[in-house]
């Protein structure tokens, strides 16, 4: 299977391995230590925490290797549709419908906002990265400039502009 990356994802995922691998299973292989001669280890709180944390290390490990032998990097080639690595500017062009969320909980569209397209192991809403396998990524991939998408959210249909492709 495929794993789209940007570079910058790339690098992310590789620093972290490298940390994972050289500083934070030494971390935790050190702490299972200290705690299994602490004595009986089928009451020993802080013995079973330190296993959960290494399992968690390993898996993480497992799971970037995989991430990165699987790896292609996407280089943005010029073009006028929305393609993995461009950046996507929407405009919002309807109000969803009253949500039952609280408003500080919303994370709607409202007016403009910038997104870079990512493969799914890179996004990070928070970051302003959309998978292009998300609802909002999949409505928008491919499209061009002016094109106008609909996607259904639990607050009811919405429309976006694409406005700008960089």
């Amino acid at each position: 299977m495929v794993r789209y990356l940007t570079s910058q994802g790339l690098e992310k995922f590789k620093k972290e391995l490298e940390y994972l691998e050289k500083v934070k299973r030494k971390e935790v292989s050190e702490r299972l230590r200290q705690t299994a001669s602490q004595g009986d280890l089928s009451e020993n709180a802080g013995y079973h925490a330190a296993k959960e944390q290494q399992a968690f290390v390993e898996g993480r490990i497992k799971e970037l290797k995989e991430i990165l032998s699987q790896a292609k990097i996407v280089e943005k080639k010029e073009s006028d549709r929305v393609q993995i690595g461009c950046l996507v500017c929407l405009k919002s062009l309807k109000e969803a419908k009253a949500s039952f969320r609280p408003s500080s909980l919303k994370r709607d569209l409202v007016g403009e906002e910038t997104f870079q397209v990512v493969g799914p192991e890179e996004a990070d809403i928070l970051q302003g990265k959309i998978s292009f396998k998300s609802p909002l990524g999949e409505a928008i991939f491919k499209k061009k400039k002016g094109d106008i998408v609909e996607i259904n959210t639990l607050q009811g249909k919405k429309k976006y502009e694409i406005i700008d492709i960089k």
